[in-house]
């Protein structure tokens, strides 16, 4: 299929248009970043959810103030956002982070149903600040009887009919 010129012209603005609008709400992000390190609530991460563009959740990091491992940048904007919006899920949304997300927030966008992530500085550069999160991508590729963590499986009968229930639980709603 070939575009004329008023087509490519179309294009180009809608691109121009989705950039700005990246970085005006990725800068959003970063500014969260620099607010909460200089609050000391934690690390110099931040986060933003927008929705069509507007912004429905954020947060920084508040893993150090609230004593709270998962108080990641990321996993509050999610938590805001889903509170905002009165849901458990955030498709049609995306998440802008001053950071590549870590394997913990990677998985909360993901069980959060985003449709896209955009970040400003990488893992590499969260690595030369002391935030590294090789080594959990390491351990995570590795068998579960190889990991750092000792982990043991445990089978119980009345685990299994939890699950067995869930199947036939009228209630129940999928996420």
């Amino acid at each position: 299929m070939v575009l004329d010129s008023s087509e490519r012209s179309d294009m180009s603005t809608e691109r121009e248009t989705t950039d700005r609008h990246d970085r005006e709400l990725l800068q959003r992000a970063v500014d969260l970043s620099r607010q909460g390190m200089r609050r000391g609530a934690g690390g110099p991460f931040g986060a933003v959810v927008a929705r069509r563009g507007e912004i429905v959740g954020e947060g920084f990091n508040r893993v150090t103030s609230a004593n709270d491992p998962s108080a990641h940048a990321e996993v509050e904007a999610i938590r805001s956002a889903c509170r905002h919006l009165g849901t458990f899920e955030l498709r049609g949304c995306t998440l802008f982070a001053s950071c590549e997300p870590c394997p913990m927030c990677l998985g909360a966008i993901y069980w959060a149903r985003l449709d896209r992530l955009v970040y400003a500085n990488t893992s590499e550069d969260a690595a030369a600040i002391d935030f590294d999160d090789a080594e959990l991508y390491r351990q995570l590729r590795r068998p579960l009887a190889e990991q750092k963590l000792p982990s043991r499986h445990l089978p119980l009968e009345d685990a299994r009919r939890v699950f067995e229930e869930w199947k036939t639980f009228e209630a129940k709603i999928l996420y």
